[in-house]
């Protein structure tokens, strides 16, 4: 975007630090509930780990993380989102996951 169609976007400078400001505030908003939800998805951990345990499952299901990142494919093709990059974040979500389910077994 060159210069003139940036300028364009704001009246003056007030509007575009206030825009700043709002769009890193919803951002720390967003990041707050991220780490809420990444808590509640691994805080699941012990009823996956007790469910795997009495059906005699192992802890890595390739099946499950097939479908998985399958899903996120899907999803971030839908939202123009790198999938590659949000298939990192998945793998990062599924071993905090398997490292809880880890940590359980060894209580």
């Amino acid at each position: 975007m060159d210069s003139n169609k940036k300028m364009e976007l704001f009246k003056n400078k007030d509007d575009a630090q206030k825009l700043l400001e709002e769009s890193r505030k919803r951002i720390d908003e967003i990041d707050n509930s991220l780490v809420d939800l990444i808590h509640e998805r691994t805080s699941l951990a012990k009823n996956i780990v007790t469910a795997k345990v009495f059906l005699g499952m192992e802890i890595y299901d390739e099946n499950r993380e097939k479908i998985i990142h399958a899903k996120i494919n899907k999803l971030a093709n839908e939202k123009d989102i790198d999938a590659d990059i949000l298939g990192e974040i998945m793998n990062m979500l599924t071993i905090l996951s398997k490292n809880k389910q880890k940590d359980i077994l060894e209580e």
